[in-house]
């Protein structure tokens, strides 16, 4: 099965989903776990979720290029200058 694009996914439904996970992160984060922990678990969830959907050859390919998207600054919210 193949993964689709996050470009393909509909606007208003991503965001939608965005709310719910920042709204558990910060109640998380409120109850004193710290966010590299919900980072992790947010990820495994993810990852397990997207393999049973979609199979893990599929997860595979997402991941694989997950890399250049992080050195490229995707997931970058503040840069700092050196």
């Amino acid at each position: 099965m193949h993964l689709p694009e996050p470009a393909t996914i509909p606007g208003e439904e991503s965001v939608e989903a965005l709310h719910f996970i920042l709204e558990a992160w910060e109640e998380g984060t409120d109850s004193g776990i710290a966010p590299e922990l919900m980072a992790y678990a947010a990820i495994y969830t993810a990852l397990t979720d997207l393999v049973t959907t979609f199979g893990e050859e599929a997860v595979v390919r997402l991941v694989d290029g997950l890399g250049a998207r992080v050195r490229a600054g995707e997931f970058t919210l503040y840069r700092t200058r050196q």
